[in-house]
């Protein structure tokens, strides 16, 4: 509900900035023309991921995974690793914190082990591994419009080795952290009972086939609406009080339109100036770790969201872009509001129960962001110099 309020106070005033004239109307409809195709991605992934979760899907994919385990903590923990990578990659970072979430801390807890790992690999993994594919990240949707239809192929060439990197260091600093809890044997629980196969086959199916349509070229609302609909037309028939308005993010949607906005009209009154003195030009491995600090800076101090459309304009090149995207999708490990997905996050511990201190949350942050961020930007520098 904060999101929902903060995104009403944001969208009123855009509109009072456009209704004084600050924001000029002609810019207000271009950037509607241009966010329109994202949201209505992000309310169709996110229809498609909840209704899979409602069939058991996610509930199947954890009792696999527990059994693929071997009774090995630091192999569970591996394999869940690799799901929440392979979540944010195809399906978005805010599948794997409001979906996954929840599946590896009730899979923790069914096999006796600590959930914080768990839970706040699939945080972190939201996080920076969204760097991969235009549809791991809003921010990456965003950029895809200025890197000239380079296309998914082309946007994971360019992000290839830095999504890497941001995968390995952040989990490498979690085994460390958490190691002791992990280097553990569990024991299998016992096999949930699913009532409605089809539902479950139909949302299997569905999944499969939509993860290479995302990457295939077509605008990713096209087959994400597709399965939406045909998803939604399963549920229609078999179980149709699964279908509420609650399915909708409409509280992401209404925070995402103020934000837009509010950018938007900051532009309006020069703060492109402002930031560009802040985050430099050039290409060089300097100019881009400073590009990429002050992008994560930005995000953990208002939200990734609002970081990059301020510095976008100020990015100019595709590796300057590649660079902001590291410090707008990795950075954001510092601060609780740093990034959509980490709110969506926490939000679902509270649902199950699962206390983390912010203190703690904001320290680990401070010491894995920074390096991660910096790691990434040289990876990137190294490859295309």
């Amino acid at each position: 509900m904060r999101s929902a309020i903060l995104g009403g106070i944001l969208l009123v005033l855009g509109l009072v900035a456009v209704a004084v004239g600050i924001l000029p109307l002609a810019e207000a409809a271009a950037v509607a023309d241009r966010v329109w195709p994202i949201l209505l991605f992000v309310v169709a992934i996110t229809v498609v991921t909840e209704l899979a979760a409602e069939a058991g899907l996610f509930g199947l994919v954890a009792e696999r995974t527990a059994s693929w385990g071997r009774g090995r903590g630091w192999l569970l923990w591996l394999l869940v690793l690799a799901l929440s990578v392979l979540s944010t990659v195809f399906l978005s970072l805010d599948t794997t914190a409001v979906l996954l979430t929840p599946v590896v801390v009730l899979l923790a807890r069914h096999v006796g082990l600590s959930p914080l790992p768990f839970a706040l690999t699939s945080v972190w993994m939201a996080n920076t591994a969204s760097l991969l594919l235009p549809v791991s990240n809003l921010t990456n949707l965003l950029a895809e419009h200025e890197l000239n239809g380079l296309g998914p192929a082309g946007f994971a060439a360019l992000m290839a080795v830095p999504a890497a990197i941001a995968v390995v260091v952040p989990a490498l600093a979690l085994f460390l952290i958490y190691r002791r809890d992990l280097l553990v044997r569990y024991e299998l629980a016992e096999k949930e009972v699913r009532e409605d196969r089809v539902l479950l086959w139909a949302s299997g199916i569905v999944v499969v086939l939509v993860i290479p349509l995302l990457v295939s070229g077509l605008p990713v609302w096209l087959p994400a609406v597709a399965a939406a609909v045909v998803l939604g037309g399963f549920f229609l028939v078999r179980r149709p009080s699964v279908l509420r308005f609650s399915l909708l993010p409409w509280q992401l949607l209404l925070l995402a339109a103020g934000l837009f906005l509010v950018v938007e009209a900051g532009h309006a009154l020069g703060l492109a100036t402002v930031l560009a003195a802040v985050s430099g030009d050039g290409e060089g491995p300097v100019e881009l770790l400073r590009l990429a600090g002050t992008g994560a800076v930005g995000a953990n101090l208002v939200n990734n969201l609002p970081a990059y459309l301020a510095l976008e304009p100020v990015a100019g090149s595709p590796l300057r872009i590649a660079a902001l995207l590291i410090g707008v999708n990795v950075g954001p490990l510092i601060t609780p509001w740093a990034s959509l997905a980490t709110l969506l996050w926490h939000e679902r511990l509270k649902a199950l129960g699962v206390e983390i201190s912010w203190r703690r949350y904001a320290l680990l942050g401070l010491v894995v962001a920074p390096v991660t961020v910096a790691a990434a930007t040289v990876g990137l520098t190294l490859v295309h110099p």
